[in-house]
Order: C-alpha cells, then structure tokens, then sequence
C-alpha cells in the first residue's frame, strides 16, 4: 500500500521525504524497528538525537498546558484499563475502519485510501491498484482497530483488555478524582503525554502513521452553554501556541469537520493541518466532545460523575473541550520544517534550522587539536555549558569546516571553537548555525551569552 501511496507524490516530494528520513538514520534521529531482523512495518525507534527532539517538544507543549496556566493539572495514567472503560467510550463497538480486499493479489486497503488512490490513479472504483484487476474487490467490512490482548493468567472473555487507542479516556475515569484533590473549580483542564495503539490497515509516511505512537491531550471540563466560547478560545490558544516553536506558520491551516467527518461523541470539530513533503494531513485535532463522555462512564459505572457548582448552587456533567496532537507526527512536521539545503563557501550544505528551544543539541564544543593543554580548557568550556541543555564535545578530528557541517545536519545552533590562542587570551570563537557568523568572546562571559542567544 505504502508504494501505490509513494508513486502519487512528485518528484520533488518524493525526494525530499527520502532525505530526510535519510538524514534521521545517519545522524541518529529515527531508525527502522527491529532492523536487524529484516524490520516491522510502521515501527520505528527514536535515537539519541530523536529523543531529545521529542522529549523537547513534549516539555513544550506540557510547559505550555500546565507549567504557564494555573487551570489545568497534568495526569499519567495507566494504559491497561479496564474492558467496560471501552465499552463505555463506545470504541469496543464502534471504534472501525471500513476494509477492503482484493482477492486476486491479496491487497488490503482503507476504504477511503482506496477511493483516493482511484481517483488519483483515474482507475475505475472495481478496479484493484495494485494488481490491476477488475472485479476482485470485496465488500467494504468492518474492523476494530484496537489491540486485544488478556491479563491475566486465563484467556477467556473475563480477561480481555486492550491496549488504549487514545490517551482521553484515562483522563475521563480519572475527572472526579482530579477535582477533588487538586480542589478545582470548573473551568478546568487534565493534561497528559503518553502511548496510544491502533491496528492500522493502512500505515505509511515514516512516522506520521504508526500502530504505536505518542499522543498529547488535554481536556478542558466547562459548564454546560460555555463549552462554544471555550471551543473557540482553544482553537485560538493553540495556532499561537505553533509560533513558539518556530514552525512556519504559512505551512498550516484549518479544517472544519462536516457532518459526515464528525466523530460520534463531537457536535464541532477542527484539524489544523500541515503540509507535509507528502500532502496537507493532519497534526492537531481540537473537538467540542459534550458531555458524552462523562455521561456514558457514569452511566456504566453506576458512578456519579456530576460536578456541584457552589457558586451557583447547581450540579450538572461538565462538556468536555479537547485538544488532541501526535507526538510523532509533530516531531515529523518540525523535522520537515527545519530541514533545508544551501551553500556555503562554494558547498552545498545541510542544515536542520531547529527552533532553538526544541534543538536536540543547544550547544557543542570543538577543540581545534587533541592536545593538551587545549583539550583540558575545551572539556572545562563544555562543563560551564552543562546547565544550557544537552551540550556536544567533538574532538573526532578532521577539518572545522566538516565538524560544523555535522552539527549543522543535527540543528545545533552554536558551535563554540576552542583554539591555541585561546589558551593565550581566554576567548572562544561562537559561531551561528543560522548565519554561520563567527565572534570572539571572553570564557568568562560564554555562559551568559549563550544563555541569552538561546532565549532569543
């Protein structure tokens, strides 16, 4: 499925997807899970340098939520739940794609990717895209996409569990327990960061897909008649919320859910999309959920899950604002995002232009020659650094020029270059990724200045 998909996009689009999933391996962003072994299709592992990319956009998008907010509070929860949370949630039941067989070459296909792939193709709807023959595609049917699995020791009905398909439901089981122990008062938000599955059929476009990823949500419980103006000021709260991270913002737009898009728990819905290499998909899904959740774990629960407004002296279920991004396909669109190509002194160089509050690496240390004493004063430059975020010492030889052009392909936006006359006059040499503009500063200040560049 993922090469019918790869023959629709242009060349140029094509060819810069391949690079950069390129430059993800080389440099240790993103490698192929399970390489070894020939590999598993959408399963991908994070490396040094995609860890802490992932790891600084999750800390600002949770900054963002709780850190800088006093009316929303953060949640961990676990993510073996039990059956009836599903079943009260509606995904047991309805949470399906519509499949699609072709009984000649034994392709599978979404229904919706199969009607998209026609139309591009200019292929009549019985015709197979892959094989190309006509009269082999089965009727669509229906298919769960959440993992099962039983806990426990016996595999019976009473064990069965799965793994969660969204993050959501934790914070809806957990609503009462929140408020009261943090003493909330409606209008409040639970965020949390964690892992979600779902059995795909259809899995392409490097991490943007996966069966296993990364969601950050947050729901933000208000009174029943409020929830439309809260609706709009989260939409507005989080398209600024993509400028502090330097996205290019021209790259993004809405779209408005129809009422044939619209899931079943949401009367309004809203994506923000970004257009990735490969098309406009997309990252943020921001929905007026009602009070159908709360609703429908009460009422399998048998628990009251009601909220008793003191100020007005009334009780009623609190709707439900959501906000809801991927981990990964954020990390995918500020990968896309920073990459760029030009040329400097004649070569054509690779850069990763980074927000530098996302940057992997805020800083590396480059000493001109292995010898000492010069060595001992670059690995104490490099110490003075530390509290910056994750600094690079680089002494693995070979020409400046090639050791910038390393920390250029990883987004590093400061070298610091420790040389024979700095042994003489206690001055380094910063030079910017961006510009690629050298200036001599005093060791004593590099501490300071960097901290203010990096805040810039």
């Amino acid at each position: 499925m993922s090469k019918r998909v790869a023959k629709m996009e242009t060349p140029m689009e094509s060819a810069r997807m391949q690079d950069i999933v390129s430059l993800c391996k080389r440099r240790g962003f993103v490698f192929p899970g399970s390489e070894i072994y020939g590999g598993l299709q959408a399963a991908w592992d994070y490396g040094p340098l995609g860890v802490e990319l992932r790891n600084n956009i999750k800390q600002a998008w949770f900054n963002a939520m709780t850190h800088e907010r006093d009316d929303i509070v953060g949640l961990d929860s676990a993510i073996l739940m039990a059956r009836t949370v599903w079943q009260a949630s509606g995904h047991e039941s309805g949470f399906n794609d519509p499949l699609v067989d072709c009984k000649n070459c034994k392709e599978r296909y979404r229904e919706d990717y199969l009607t998209e792939i026609q139309e591009k193709m200019g292929i009549a709807a019985d015709v197979c895209p892959n094989c190309g023959a006509h009269g082999t595609l089965t009727e669509p049917r229906q298919f769960n996409l959440m993992f099962k699995m039983n806990f426990g020791p016996v595999a019976d009905d009473s064990s069965i569990v799965y793994l969660r398909p969204e993050t959501a439901q934790g914070i809806y089981v957990n609503f009462q327990n929140v408020q009261q122990s943090m003493r909330k008062r409606i209008p409040f938000g639970i965020a949390q960061i964690g892992k979600a599955f779902r059995n795909e059929i259809v899995t392409a476009n490097f991490i943007f897909r996966m069966r296993e990823f990364e969601q950050m949500e947050m729901q933000f419980f208000v009174a029943p008649g409020t929830e439309d103006e809260w609706f709009g000021r989260w939409r507005e709260i989080r398209w600024e919320w993509y400028k502090s991270v330097g996205i290019h913002m021209d790259r993004l737009e809405w779209h408005q859910h129809g009422p044939d898009e619209l899931a079943h728990y949401a009367s309004e819905a809203w994506d923000i999309y970004y257009e990735f290499p490969f098309g406009k998909k997309e990252m943020e899904g921001i929905h007026n959920r009602t009070d159908y959740d709360l609703s429908n774990h009460a009422k399998f629960s048998g628990k009251d899950l009601t909220y008793f407004d003191d100020q007005k002296n009334e009780r009623y279920i609190p709707y439900v604002v959501e906000t809801s991004v991927g981990a990964d396909r954020l990390t995918l669109a500020l990968l896309s995002d920073a990459y760029d190509e030009d040329v400097v002194d004649g070569e054509k160089r690779v850069v990763m232009r980074f927000h530098k509050r996302i940057a992997p690496v805020k800083v590396a240390v480059l000493p001109l020659s292995k010898k000492e004493p010069l060595v001992d004063l670059a690995k104490q430059v490099k110490r003075s650094l530390s509290h910056l975020g994750l600094t690079q010492y680089d002494d693995t030889g070979g020409a400046i020029g090639r050791r910038y052009r390393r920390q250029d392909e990883i987004g590093t936006p400061f070298c610091v270059t420790v040389d024979f006359q700095s042994l003489e006059d206690q001055q380094v040499t910063i030079r910017d990724r961006d510009t690629t503009e050298q200036r001599r500063v005093a060791i004593a200040e590099l501490p300071d200045i960097l901290a203010a560049d990096l805040r810039s």
